[in-house]
């Protein structure tokens, strides 16, 4: 059986309604059951990959030491919308997590490539 392309979009800011956690979450477990796991960050969902956050301060769950672990569930592709960055005024230098930063119509290219996308 060939392996899926799952392909996870992160549009909202890391906490607030719990759909970055959660996104993030079904990605590792994807990626745990063998799929081709990669992840796009959009819109608001570049923050969630900002260095320095601190959750606990909002009472949340930190969900940023997952992310610096997506190596051990062999989760290599990270992209984020280069726009999106600029215009929030945010830097590769900002985030987290090494990631490829692609145009719009780059990120629609990778999109149309995969087999499932899942926004959150």
């Amino acid at each position: 059986m060939r392996r899926k392309t799952f392909l996870f979009v992160s549009r909202k800011a890391p906490y607030g309604a719990g759909q970055a956690g959660e996104a993030l979450e079904a990605a590792l477990i994807a990626a745990s059951l063998g799929q081709e796991v990669h992840l796009a960050y959009l819109d608001d969902g570049v923050f969630q990959l900002l260095r320095g956050q601190r959750p606990e301060a909002l009472g949340t769950k930190d969900f940023t030491a997952s992310l610096v672990e997506l190596g051990e569930y062999d989760i290599d592709h990270v992209w984020v919308e280069r726009q999106s960055l600029a215009e929030r005024g945010l830097t590769e230098a900002d985030l987290l997590v090494p990631a490829t930063l692609l145009d719009r119509g780059e990120m629609a290219e990778i999109m149309a490539g995969m087999d499932v996308v899942v926004s959150a």
